[in-house]
């Protein structure tokens, strides 16, 4: 059979033949074989996987080994015994070199064949053995990170014993220092990236195991990268340990090095210059933290001729850092204490001067969000040094010029910043600036914390929060005693508004708001999210409202006390100061509108209409403009049955437990149809008749045809509203059944808007379901965001009588159901209408970003906006502080209202980017420009205020003066915060009482907790956030 295989493999017959060939003789593996006939194909199969000379005949080798070694295991396990494997890793293979990784491939397909036999545990013996041999020997970055990853596989393999254990660890560190990059084109670089963090894993994964290796290992570090050899330069690849020490051993490791005498200050410059150096690794975290954190910690001790010496060897260098932006936050807050530390001569400032307005204007050029935050710090920064170093006007005017558009800070805050960033004041602050805590952004908003895949729920928090109107409220409501969610938002807004916190964790809100069918730690969509939202506080208040109601009918002269104190808890939604119908909840007060249906039979012409209510439109993409004359809004049959209205007396619940509204969405999401007290989920049928409505229709028929609009004429909201409202045709399997002609007919439908929300929520129906594929694809079209949008709203002289109980949670043109016409009743004469353009503001816009609704990360755009125009905040300084985050605590001013009698686009600081625990300061350009700058990240759900309207809502109060425009909080909610704040600021105290203690401590032994496993919610994907950032940007890395 070896005869025969190898004849084939290295004949010229055709692949294919070949292929079915060596598919019978694996196939053949299941008969019995002698001892000798095995051990032929195991040499055979051994030869071709080591020394084929093309990829068919190794993938052959590997086939007939895996298949032969698992039938017969006997004669596998004596062939591969120790004496091959020794032989293998010692002299190679032919002409095969012991350092080939795929030596060490062959081996670790062996080891899984004979993972169940005795003879095992004597090969794992001498992997041990030759694991340190090999590391000993530096092998290159390719059979390094081969050799980590059988390692990583089999940790049988690896050193046994602290004295083995700790020889290998510090054996890996050195190996590492001589990894070298074998190209730099994108691909090497990407496969060298892979290959360090392959080994610096394996790394971390032994002092996890055995704590006891680490400091030894980071002696060893210590001792490469000080050591004064000019013949070698460690490499950068090192900082890849970084990320792995616990942060818990800061102070105790900074605090012995720059303490330790047997540390020459020439080993201390030389080390913390390759440190500096380590900024250009792109995956590397923490760096900066340590860097930062040794420079404090030789200030600390005065040892100011290091510091010298390193700040101007290396401030151009990390200058230089900035421009790449994988590595440029990291990079910049190095720069920024170097050059505010370095304040006795000019020298070091000077030296990166003449680089200055380049790297501003690339920055201008940028334009993205990230850059325009890290201009607005490098502003800073330049006002502070210019202002300290004043008196070279020709150096400084061209930098003057490039940034005279920028905020400036005031020179209060200047001298602040310098005051407590000087080497004289280093002094006492080492526990206090290893601190990882930090205060509110000086944006004045915080961040929430994403709990695990949270992102949907935070950026549709964050767009309410920023509802002016609805926010103040929610914040006057008397809500002492009531524990509905109400109360819960009421809470988090209070929290957001004056926390003195940089993010807060929504832990209570998110368990009590999340829908019961949305898995916990998934993304999810925030658009179905914002619906079942809105319908739970909207259903919670009437529920609240009605019990009041029955409670007061049924109350009883003994029992009126106890009535009363019921009644006081369930009216309490009805306290805010508001103008208007009081039956109406207060989500119907913000987001509630009405909308007209009116059916014409093409035939009699009768006419039939019905009113509902909507929190919020689903605008489809329109279809080219070629095909709209052809046939305008084609629609199929619906199912929907007639009794698909919400009525009141409707005792059918939701999920939730509460009573469902009219849900008639069709975004592609989870599409839920009110169908006889049922909700019919038909996320879970996609191919069932009664999911087409037309909204759906849209999506799937016209969502490819709008992708080939891209590049030609970008839609805006206008044109997807105008086609929401647009007329339509029912017609073909989904004619209307009219009831003066007893039969199915053509009939124009026509959607009206008849009395306008507050403020109106669209969301763009992005994804659409693939049959074909089972996936719900997202349509990636660029949509433009016209900052104030005209809606046409007709309203009617005589309105009509809406049915009770319908309240709509989402509408798109949706009545479509065959039966239609039973639920509508006729209309005698057309109706009066006076159309009005209402004007809305653009005030919040989320973003997705990712390809699919299942994936991806959510963030969002926002800013103040009342009835009468945007407001921006004043702040003390307009730049983003370099204050430490204590003295930042004691400097912040609270911000003013301004109310600007235009809109003003170009406004600097009125718009912000909330991105979970991240809230910066941006501008409506990058709003505008987000998808043309990253093709993934869209604009999903929009809010728009309505302009000239205060919904009643006065900011004066007779409670006291309102802080920002808000009312005063509640007694029990501002004890709370208070509460809260003081909690934060015993948690810097202990922290910086905490890391004193351990300086003091001689011992720097590792604790096994000191690692945290648990990853911090951030993103919820690698290209989270801005649609930036991740490995696919490798080419723009720097080493």
């Amino acid at each position: 059979m070896d005869k025969i295989l190898e004849g084939l493999v290295s004949s010229s017959h055709p692949l294919p033949l070949k292929r079915v060939i060596v598919r019978r003789v694996v196939e053949s593996a299941e008969t019995p074989l002698s001892q000798a006939q095995c051990r032929a194909m195991f040499v055979l199969s051994t030869r071709l996987v080591l020394q084929g000379p093309d990829p068919f005949q190794r993938q052959v080798g590997r086939q007939v080994l895996e298949a032969y070694g698992r039938y017969h295991r006997d004669e596998f396990e004596a062939f591969f015994n120790r004496g091959l494997v020794l032989g293998l890793l010692q002299r190679g293979y032919g002409e095969l070199s012991s350092r080939d990784p795929a030596i060490l491939d062959y081996i670790q397909a062996g080891l899984r064949l004979i993972m169940s036999c005795p003879s095992v545990l004597e090969l794992f013996e001498l992997l041990q053995v030759e694991a340190l041999r090999l590391v000993c020997e530096r092998p290159a970055p390719p059979l390094c990170a081969r050799l980590c990853q059988l390692l990583g596989d089999f940790p049988q393999c690896l050193p046994r014993g602290r004295k083995l254990s700790l020889a290998f660890c510090q054996q890996l560190v050195r190996s590492i220092a001589h990894f070298q990059s074998q190209g730099s084109r994108e691909a090497e670089l990407r496969l060298y990236v892979s290959q360090v963090t392959q080994v610096s894993g394996l790394l971390r994964s032994v002092w996890k195991a055995e704590p006891d290796t680490l400091l030894p290992s980071l002696q060893e570090l210590f001792a490469v990268i000080s050591a004064a050899d000019t013949s070698f330069e460690p490499s950068v690849a090192l900082a890849s340990l970084v990320q792995h020490i616990p942060l818990q051993m800061i102070t105790v490791l900074i605090r012995s090095l720059t303490t330790d005498p047997n540390v020459k200050d020439a080993s201390m410059t030389q080390a913390l210059c390759r440190m500096i150096d380590w900024l250009s690794w792109p995956l590397a975290q923490h760096v900066e933290t340590w860097v930062i954190a040794l420079l404090k910690g030789l200030a600390a001790v005065q040892k100011f001729t290091i510091l010298i010496d390193v700040t101007l060897l290396k401030i151009e260098l990390v200058f230089n850092r900035l421009w790449f932006p994988l590595v440029r936050p990291g990079a910049l807050a190095v720069l920024s204490h170097m050059l505010l530390s370095f304040q006795h001569s000019p020298e070091a400032f000077h030296l990166i001067v003449p680089h200055v307005v380049s790297l501003v204007q690339s920055f201008k050029r940028d334009g993205l969000p990230s850059s325009t935050a890290f201009l607005m710090q490098l502003t800073e920064l330049i006002h502070c040094m210019m202002y300290h170093y004043s008196g070279f006007p020709e150096l400084y005017e061209p930098i003057l010029e490039a940034i005279k558009d920028m905020p400036k800070p005031s020179e209060e805050k200047i001298k602040l910043i310098l005051s407590q960033s000087a080497w004289t004041s280093q002094s006492s602050s080492l526990p206090s600036c290893l601190s990882r805590l930090s205060g509110k952004s000086e944006t004045g908003k915080t961040g929430l914390i994403n709990l695990g895949n949270t992102c949907y729920m935070n950026s549709v928090i964050q767009a309410l929060f920023m509802a002016t109107d609805f926010r103040r409220h929610v914040l006057s409501l008397n809500l002492n005693g009531c524990n509905s969610l109400m109360r819960k938002l009421q809470h988090l807004f209070a929290f957001l508004a004056h926390t003195q916190r940089e993010a807060y964790a929504p832990r209570i809100f998110f368990e009590a708001s999340r829908p019961p069918w949305f898995t916990p730690r998934s993304q999810q969509d925030c658009s179905e999210y914002l619906r079942f939202l809105l319908d739970r506080l909207h259903e919670e208040e009437r529920t609240l409202k009605a019990l009041s109601s029955t409670k007061t009918s049924e109350g009883t002269t003994n029992e009126e006390s106890q009535t009363q104190e019921a009644v006081h808890k369930a009216q309490v939604f009805a306290e805010a100061p508001c103008v208007g119908s009081e039956e109406r909840t207060l989500i119907e007060k913000m987001f509630g509108g009405k909308l007209k249906t009116t059916i014409c039979c093409l035939n009699c012409k009768s006419t039939s209409q019905k009113e509902e209510a909507f929190t919020d439109l689903s605008l489809a993409f329109c279809p080219p403009t070629s095909l709209e004359n052809v046939d305008p809004k084609c629609v199929e049959r619906s199912e929907v049955k007639d009794d698909y209205m919400v009525q009141t007396n409707t005792t059918a619940t939701s999920p939730a437990g509460e009573t469902p509204l009219n849900n008639l969405e069709a975004n592609g999401g989870h599409d839920t149809v009110m169908n006889e007290g049922t909700i019919k989920d038909f996320s879970t049928e996609p191919d069932s008749e009664n999911t087409t409505n037309s909204e759906l229709n849209k999506v799937q028929d016209n969502g490819d045809m709008s992708q080939r609009l891209v590049g030609k004429n970008t839609p805006s909201v206008t044109d997807l509203l105008n086609y929401f409202l647009a007329p339509e045709i029912l017609s073909g399997d989904n004619k209307y059944y009219c009831e003066k002609c007893a039969s199915l007919q053509n009939a124009e439908k026509t959607m009206q808007i008849i009395e306008e929300p507050e403020y109106l929520i669209l969301t763009l129906l992005r994804f659409s379901y693939d049959p074909k594929c089972h996936i719900r694809r997202k349509i990636l079209d660029n949509v433009s965001l016209p900052l104030v949008l005209e809606l046409p709203v007709k309203r009617a002289t005589c309105p009509l009588a809406v049915v009770s109980g319908s309240w709509s949670v989402g509408v798109e043109i949706s009545d479509i159901g065959e039966n239609l016409a039973k639920k509508l009743k006729p209309s005698g004469a057309d109706e009066v209408t006076c159309p009005q353009l209402v004007p809305y503001t653009l005030s919040s816009v989320v973003v997705h970003s990712g390809v699919s609704s299942e994936s991806g990360h959510y963030y969002s755009y926002a800013r103040n906006v009342t009835g009468s125009g945007p407001s921006g905040l004043c702040h003390q300084s307009t730049a983003l502080s370099l204050v430490s985050p204590q003295a930042k605590l004691l400097t912040e001013e609270s911000p003013c209202t301004v109310l600007e009698n235009e809109l003003d686009p170009e406004m600097p600081r009125e718009w912000f980017l909330f991105n979970d625990s991240r809230v910066t300061f941006t501008s409506f350009q990058s709003v505008q420009k987000i998808t043309s700058r990253f093709p993934k990240d869209t604009a999903y759900v929009l809010f728009y205020k309505k302009q000239n309207s205060t919904s009643g809502f006065s900011t004066n109060s007779a409670n006291g003066l309102w802080v920002n425009g808000d009312p005063p909080l509640q007694k029990d909610l501002m004890d709370a915060i208070t509460k809260d704040n003081k909690l934060y600021l015993q948690e810097q105290e202990l922290s910086a009482r905490t890391q004193a203690l351990q300086a003091a401590s001689a011992s720097c032994s590792f604790r096994p907790n000191g690692f945290d496993d648990n990853d911090p919610p951030g993103s919820c994907g690698p290209t989270g956030g801005g649609g930036g950032g991740g490995f696919s940007t490798v080419g723009r890395l720097v080493f």
